[in-house]
């Protein structure tokens, strides 16, 4: 069977004291918990590429460390939305873009809206977006876009710029928005949420997407797939969330693998 990529995990900060609080506190609710035990255990269960993304200045600087220590894994160097007012001066964005050079880099992200929590206001946000999607056309990577409820301010900063690639993280949004997406040439990451949505408009979506834009991702530590819904998420449960979109689309295991592994290495060139 072909092997799955993991487009979007954050495993750089298992056992750090320093990156994103969040993602490190939840990763150390599990004792004895290793990155190169998760490694190994995503391994095991055919998802044998991972992309470690970063969401600030220190959690990049982890996800570049980790790829460069790392055979099967690859960053992304991003400031998330919520980060975005606490990285806008100028020795911060010099020394973000600096990472995007970085050995093993292949993306730019995750960036992006989100206007569901506003933890950073809205003009602050864009201004973060729009400095990173000049850094992703200046070394020419894709970009890993992180969006909620936000696209109607989205599209308009997207379409300021010319040949951006790149992917929609965790899409759970409306069909008129993934046509937005398509016409765009963008990828559509998707992950455990699709396993547990209960709305009939978002799973109707997830048929949807072509297969040629479709993307894996587990995001773990978060979003832990059915029937593991409540843990703490890791890489190897990409297999899960492969197994119900396989079923959902009524599509040969093999084939949905063998397309998503295409298009990662296609868009990431990992």
């Amino acid at each position: 069977m072909s092997d799955l990529v993991d487009t979007h995990c954050h495993i750089q900060s298992i056992g750090q004291a320093d990156g994103e609080r969040i993602t490190r506190e939840l990763w150390a609710k599990t004792p004895g918990l290793t990155a190169d035990g998760v490694i190994a255990a995503a391994s095991e269960q055919g998802v044998t590429r991972l992309i470690c993304v970063g969401c600030d200045l220190a959690d990049s600087r982890l996800a570049v460390e980790f790829a460069g220590r790392h055979k099967s894994c690859w960053a992304s160097v991003g400031i998330h939305p919520h980060e975005a007012k606490h990285h806008l001066s100028g020795e911060k964005l010099s020394a973000f873009a600096a990472l995007a050079t970085a050995p093993k880099v292949v993306a730019i992200g995750e960036c992006g809206l989100d206007f569901y929590y506003n933890h950073s206001p809205k003009t602050e946000q864009i201004k973060a977006l729009e400095f990173q999607l000049e850094l992703a056309l200046a070394a020419d990577l894709p970009v890993i876009f992180h969006v909620r409820e936000a696209f109607d301010d989205f599209w308009p900063v997207f379409d300021d710029y010319q040949g951006l690639r790149g992917v929609l993280h965790s899409y759970t949004d409306s069909a008129a928005n993934l046509d937005k997406a398509l016409e765009r040439g963008l990828c559509i990451g998707v992950n455990g949420i699709a396993t547990f949505a209960k709305d009939p408009k978002q799973l109707a979506v997830y048929q949807t997407i072509p297969l040629d834009k479709l993307l894996l991702e587990t995001d773990a530590p978060f979003l832990a797939p059915r029937p593991h819904r409540g843990s703490i998420n890791e890489p190897k449960r990409l297999a899960d969330v492969a197994d119900f979109l396989a079923g959902w689309r009524s599509e040969a295991r093999e084939e949905l693998t063998r397309a998503t592994t295409a298009n990662a290495r296609r868009l990431f060139g990992i």
